[in-house]
């Protein structure tokens, strides 16, 4: 049996609703843009969340954005994507719920190595498109300062194989979609002695941020030490131990020579039971936070970091990194406040 898909249909207003409203906004809705309900469609939030296929409004005076479709000869504006509206001055867009990662140029992102080619990695970064890291874009061990010859290039898998992770920035985008990246700093490189994450919500709300900074250390308790946070733009995440970098120049004529051979060794380092229950309890944390439609930054991680910490404490028995259902509950108590 065939099966028909029908676009659904909006939800009328009642007729005294409808002048109840006219005559308190005047035609204008709370934000102070113009009211885009047309005659035969009910008035529209930013809050909706529209499916495809579905109408916004047929106002003329609204122009379409990303996630809007128009059809020829008519004014009604068509979402083409599941997600929430955007208004921006007359502007119209959709912005999806769920989406694939859109790269830009400064994005620190946590990607896994897929293809070992000549001169070059394929990663994938969440991306449409499978980023490259170009030999030329990282750095040697031994500090050496110069163009990378044949000998490099038959070493190559001795720096990245199949199935790495490793921290980089974007460099550059190109037409196709794809985009370049480097690891040309000491806070780049192969990932170890950690645990990866991938989280949704990049598109619509929750879900890893922009930030002023995307890694940072975190002192836990209960004897854990230092645990190192990367959260990719990309929505994939690193949770590790931190390792103690040597403090030296790190100038541009200094990076390269602070590069030894461990930097890119797959050999894990021995992780402390502790340790490891408190990564446990960071990958919860940010757990709770994506499954709650929160942004994850460094602020809201912390916050809630030290909300299940306090209340752990507050429990009797043995520490445990697990946030159930009672625990989540008091854990977002405290967080909204008294």
């Amino acid at each position: 049996m065939a099966i028909t898909i029908v676009a659904p249909a909006p939800a009328v207003q009642p007729e005294e609703s409808r002048h109840e409203d006219d005559s308190e906004n005047g035609g204008v809705d709370l934000e102070g843009d113009v009211d885009m309900r047309a005659a035969t469609h009910a008035q529209r939030s930013a809050k909706d969340i529209v499916t495809p296929g579905e109408t916004i409004t047929d106002d003329p005076q609204w122009m379409r954005g990303h996630g809007t479709y128009i059809a020829p000869a008519r004014t009604e504006i068509i979402a083409t994507v599941a997600g929430t509206i955007q208004k921006t001055n007359k502007l119209l867009s959709v912005r999806p719920l769920r989406a694939r990662y859109t790269p830009e140029i400064g994005d620190l992102v946590v990607g896994r190595i897929i293809e070992v080619q000549p001169k070059r990695w394929r990663v994938d970064v969440g991306a449409p498109v499978l980023a490259n890291l170009p030999l030329s874009a990282i750095n040697l061990p031994g500090g050496i300062l110069r163009k990378r010859t044949e000998t490099d290039e038959l070493q190559i898998r001795t720096f990245f194989s199949e199935g790495d992770l490793l921290v980089a920035e974007v460099q550059a985008l190109h037409q196709d979609g794809s985009a370049s990246l480097h690891t040309r700093s000491l806070k780049y490189g192969k990932l170890r002695n950690g645990m990866f994450m991938s989280v949704s919500g990049t598109g619509g709300g929750g879900g890893v941020v922009r930030a002023r900074r995307q890694t940072w250390t975190i002192d836990t308790v209960h004897g854990g030490g230092k645990v190192d946070v990367v959260l990719g733009v990309n929505g994939y995440i690193w949770i590790s131990k931190h390792v103690e970098v040597a403090d030296n120049d790190t100038s541009i004529t200094r990076i390269e020579e602070s590069v030894s051979n461990m930097a890119y060794s797959s050999q894990n380092d021995e992780i402390p039971p502790e340790t490891r229950r408190e990564i446990s309890r960071v990958r919860g944390v940010i757990t709770l936070l994506v499954e709650e439609g929160l942004p994850v930054d460094e602020d809201l991680v912390m916050k809630v970091y030290e909300a299940a910490v306090m209340v752990d404490a507050e429990d009797e028995g043995e520490s445990s990194p697990y946030l159930g259902k009672e625990k989540r509950e008091r854990v977002l108590s405290l967080l909204s406040g008294p």
